[in-house]
């Protein structure tokens, strides 16, 4: 391997490390809204305003993750990996990924719109989804178990 290759890999793990933070956290500011009282319109807008930011934040990491994820593919091994299940398996998670956190985006709208319908417990499990992938995406990448 070469060093461009590593510098590349160190990068794209760095972006992607940071933008599942992001999918961490933007959940949880969706537990704090669906508990806010309904007179608390100060700590309302804060979260929501948090959550704006905190998406588009979200979305440049994602980005440049994608970027990079991308160099390494078509730069380095698309066709070492053609045949490859883990590869699949984890592209098919960050399609997964890149729809979860349009979906947190929806969420964030309702909100925004006083149109959520969701408990707080509901979005709490909800939260615990990005985890879940992150650990498929680490482990397909990792392990390579197929």
């Amino acid at each position: 391997m070469s060093s461009a290759y590593l510098w590349i890999q160190a990068f794209h793990i760095v972006f992607v490390s940071s933008w599942f933070a992001g999918l961490f956290y933007l959940p949880r500011i969706l537990v704090n809204l669906a508990m806010v009282p309904p007179d608390s319109h100060a700590e309302r807008e804060r979260l929501l305003l948090m959550g704006r930011k905190l998406y588009r934040f979200a979305n440049i990491l994602m980005l440049v993750a994608l970027a990079l994820g991308a160099w390494l593919w078509l730069g380095y091994g698309a066709g070492r990996f053609a045949g490859s299940g883990w590869l699949h398996a984890k592209l098919a998670l960050v399609v997964v990924v890149i729809g979860y956190q349009h979906v947190c985006r929806a969420h964030l709208r309702r909100f925004e719109q006083s149109a959520n319908q969701r408990s707080h417990r509901w979005f709490r499990v909800f939260n615990e989804v990005s985890v879940l992938l992150f650990i498929g995406i680490v482990v397909l990448a990792v392990v390579k178990p197929f």
